[in-house]
């Protein structure tokens, strides 16, 4: 199955911290040729007959064959996420990985259905739909060919994927899984009864996000401005 290609979008600068997003840049091991896709896609069989679990993961890190697709999926998916978690995300890195998390199953429960075998395209896709629904005013420019508002970013890809001759559905159960996330996030509980229906397991707050610093704490003299008081001085004689 090829992996669609993806639009893209300029970003800010980059801070000195190591980002989730970049846990997608590693050569994966099938373009070292040290394992083959059949060791990877999605198998329900596999996983809870043979317990092959390593699936549940490694079929989201396969986009095909080095190409023009596989290039496209990796610079947009890096693009997408960084510009996520250095725009809406940041200082929430817990959050950012539980949406992660939940997109992934998400997607792995629709998967038993539709038959996929990899679900990175539609990862990416879930990813570019989000940044899309909450940058709405954001103006595009695909290839030079096409001026449209952010929103609109998702189906576009959706269109040019269908004009390569791929399968839309990939991009389809992208969009979907975005669509109930942003509606659970962001929709939901800002509407009249709403409520937080997804609330970030407090394990992953405490291993991703920084501690908030206590107001009352009173740090000890070496961590003060200028270190330690030492005393005024006296002249001599004085």
């Amino acid at each position: 199955m090829k992996a669609g290609p993806i639009a893209s979008q300029g970003c800010g600068s980059r801070p000195p911290r190591k980002r989730v997003s970049e846990l997608w840049r590693w050569p994966s091991g099938k373009q070292l040729e040290l394992i083959t896709p059949f060791q990877l896609y999605f198998n329900p069989e596999l996983i809870f007959k043979h317990f092959q679990i390593w699936r549940l993961i490694t079929n989201f890190l396969f986009f095909g064959p080095v190409g023009f697709n596989f290039l496209f999926n990796m610079i947009f998916l890096y693009r997408y996420c960084r510009m996520l978690e250095e725009g809406s995300f940041r200082g929430r890195t817990a959050d950012f990985v539980f949406m992660f998390l939940f997109g992934g199953f998400l997607m792995t429960l629709f998967g038993l259905f539709v038959s996929l075998v990899f679900l990175g395209q539609a990862f990416t896709i879930m990813l570019v739909y989000v940044w899309s629904r909450r940058n709405p005013y954001v103006r595009m420019n695909f290839f030079g060919l096409l001026n449209f508002q952010a929103p609109f970013l998702p189906w576009v890809l959706m269109g040019f994927s269908l004009l390569l001759g791929n399968s839309i559905i990939v991009d389809l159960l992208g969009i979907a899984v975005g669509h109930i996330y942003f509606f659970l996030e962001d929709v939901f509980p800002n509407q009249p009864g709403g409520i937080r229906i997804l609330k970030t397991p407090s394990i992953l707050k405490a291993i991703f996000d920084t501690p908030d610093e206590d107001p009352n704490y009173n740090p000890l003299p070496e961590e003060q401005p200028g270190g330690f008081a030492w005393g005024e001085g006296q002249r001599l004689g004085g």
